[in-house]
């Protein structure tokens, strides 16, 4: 699907646009990245040999990570062209996912996607204060100015989120090209002063840091691993783009660019250390230093929006794999389906961004928050994607353990790392993905004890039929959908309709919507119409997790398929269960309350699948949990 829209529109505008949304998470990494390493929490001093230890390891953790992991392997487990924890964790084998309880695995990925959320959260406030900051270069006076100015850009970053990307989006591209070409030719200017700092291309540069420091060196890669942070976020937006202009933007400018700028930051480091505290913003000359500034809050601004962007379709997708309640998911664009704004995710990430930048007040200090929520996502991938090689791909065990082996010893080498930062900030992204991962598993769970309570006690359609055979009830004009999440059972609505009122309309339509764990499903095989005799008729319809339900469009191609329906008289019969709280009967009754508190702060069903609202009918139910 991407690819072939990447055909019809060209390689290059592709490129150009992925540039822009893809690669703006770690684009911006040499904000930071270089000077928490010299100048964070766990800092060696700038010597010759430490600089050149540290050039080495950000090389090859963008070859080994980035380039080899995510451009050339992960970006492979692609789930219909679509990226991301969610659709990898799409893929695993039905036995993982299926069944009566949870899988280690489908676990580990429910955890990863509540991870990215943290990172959603962290990630403009870090990378908006990485570029305020460059202010105090050019004089302390900006200093008390720096959290404010921040907290007034986050604000105007997510209250544009309503209006959608469609449009702004088309600005990202050159401004990161921009971006890249600047911070390249800063590197080029600093580098040639000290060209020595190339040959940090030897590994073994890395191998004598680590001889040299021990403990402390391995400490060092919680800061080394910043600048290789958006490669999750480059895996989760390939379904926009596809995967060829995502790599040749890689190669052909971002990785350029990105050891350009690493290696010109470590030229100004041999020659004046004390450029610790700032080396990006003191690679500039005094001229350009407002302008980058500038350039560099375009840089960060387009960062967060992809973060924030990613959030918004990380929720969709959990919304149709039953994640989450239903909320309310607006599409901006008419032409790109992913591009979509969810007002109440939208509004949490501004508060918890805000209280975020005011608690922690500079990017130095949110450095030690930022990294362990990727870790953790990226040693889940490594994991997932080891079972979808073997499992789906066919590869020899053997050969998976060699390549999936070494990504992991990486990745829990830098989760290692960064696990050090738990106590000076490293908690909070662990806190916000153990609380999301409860209200997932807690919904998912929910759902499925009601989907038993609600089958355990219905009567089977047979039955029904047989009842409608047996009683001839006055037949009434129109069409009657009784909707349901349940696969098998007569809706309550529908049998008591027959019970009491002893009426059937002439069309009965029993209408069910799934998610399958794919990211859109063939018009073609959306529809399944089994007709069960007496004009009651059996409607399944399948969605993709990147669609969005349309029930109304769904029932008029289900009549172009043969279903009868009266199009200018239908109407939707819908259950609306009233859950009671008891103990013992399935989760902790803490949970439980906290279900039941979801529940009834879901987007109305009648919104969610289209319904008019004029010809729906809310028959409630109550439901023991």
């Amino acid at each position: 699907m991407a690819a072939s829209g990447t055909r019809a529109r060209g390689l290059l505008p592709v490129t150009l646009t992925a540039i822009g949304v893809v690669y703006g998470d770690i684009g911006t990494s040499p904000l930071y990245a270089l000077r928490e390493c010299f100048y964070g929490s766990h800092a060696v001093p700038a010597t010759h040999e430490n600089v050149l230890g540290v050039l080495s390891l950000i090389v090859y953790s963008l070859v080994l990570v980035i380039s080899i992991k995510y451009i050339a392997i992960v970006m492979r487990a692609d789930n219909q062209g679509e990226g991301g924890i969610l659709a990898l964790t799409a893929l695993l084998p039905a036995r993982y996912r299926n069944g009566g309880g949870w899988s280690v695995l489908l676990l580990m990925g429910i955890f990863g996607a509540s991870l990215l959320y943290g990172d959603g959260m962290i990630t403009p406030a870090i990378t908006v204060l990485g570029a305020i900051e460059g202010l105090t270069v050019a004089t302390p006076l900006f200093e008390p100015y720096v959290v404010p100015v921040t907290v007034v850009i986050l604000v105007g970053v997510f209250g544009i989120q309503r209006y959608g990307t469609d449009r702004v989006g088309r600005l990202f591209g050159p401004v990161m090209v921009l971006w890249f070409v600047v911070i390249a030719l800063l590197g080029v200017a600093s580098l040639r002063h000290q060209p020595v700092v190339l040959t940090a291309f030897d590994p073994r540069h890395a191998v004598t840091f680590f001889r040299t420091h021990g403990w402390h060196g391995f400490a060092v890669l919680g800061a080394v691993f910043l600048v290789v942070t958006g490669g999750e976020a480059l895996y989760a937006d390939m379904g926009h783009f596809g995967k060829k202009p995502i790599r040749v933007a890689w190669f052909a400018i971002v990785l350029p660019a990105l050891l350009l700028n690493y290696f010109g930051q470590g030229a100004l480091l041999i020659g004046d250390p004390e450029a610790a505290h700032q080396p990006f913003f003191r690679l500039a000359p005094s001229w350009a230093l407002l302008p980058l500034v500038a350039l560099a809050t375009a840089a960060a601004i387009i960062a967060s929006q992809a973060l924030i962007s990613g959030a918004f379709s990380l929720t969709q997708q959990a919304i149709q794999l039953g994640y989450s309640p239903r909320l309310d998911i607006e599409h901006t664009s008419h032409h790109e389906m992913g591009q979509v704004y969810v007002p109440q995710v939208n509004w949490a990430l501004m508060v918890s961004t805000i209280v975020i930048v005011v608690g922690f007040g500079s990017s130095t200090a949110l450095a030690a928050a930022y990294g362990i929520a990727v870790t953790m996502t990226m040693v889940v991938t490594a994991v997932l994607l080891h079972v979808v090689a073997t499992e789906k791909w066919g590869w020899p065990p053997a050969a998976a353990f060699a390549i999936t082996g070494v990504f992991l010893t990486i990745d829990l080498a830098f989760f290692g790392a960064n696990a050090l930062k738990i106590a000076h900030g490293g908690w909070l992204p662990l806190v916000i993905g153990g609380c999301l991962f409860t209200l997932m598993t807690t919904w998912k769970t929910g759902r499925q004890i009601v989907a038993a309570r609600l089958t355990a006690r219905a009567l089977p359609m047979s039955d029904f039929i047989a009842r409608v055979e047996q009683s001839h009830p006055v037949r009434v004009s129109g069409t009657a959908v009784f909707m349901t999440a349940q696969p098998h059972g007569t809706p309550p609505a529908l049998a008591h309709n027959l019970r009491y009122n002893k009426v059937l309309h002439e069309s009965v339509v029993r209408l069910m919507v799934t998610t399958r764990p794919v990211p859109s499903v063939p018009k073609d095989e959306q529809i399944t119409i089994h007709h069960l005799g007496y004009g009651v008729s059996d409607v399944l319809v399948q969605y993709g997790f990147m669609e969005e339900p349309d029930v109304p469009s769904a029932l008029a191609r289900a009549h172009e398929q043969g279903l009868a329906v009266d199009r200018d008289d239908v109407i939707y019969f819908l259950g609306r269960e009233t859950l009671i709280v008891t103990e013992g009967s399935g989760m902790a009754t803490w949970r439980e309350r906290l279900f039941v508190l979801m529940t009834r702060n879901a987007v109305r069903a009648t919104s969610y699948f289209k319904l008019p609202p004029e010809r729906v009918v809310e028959l409630g139910v109550q439901v023991e949990i």
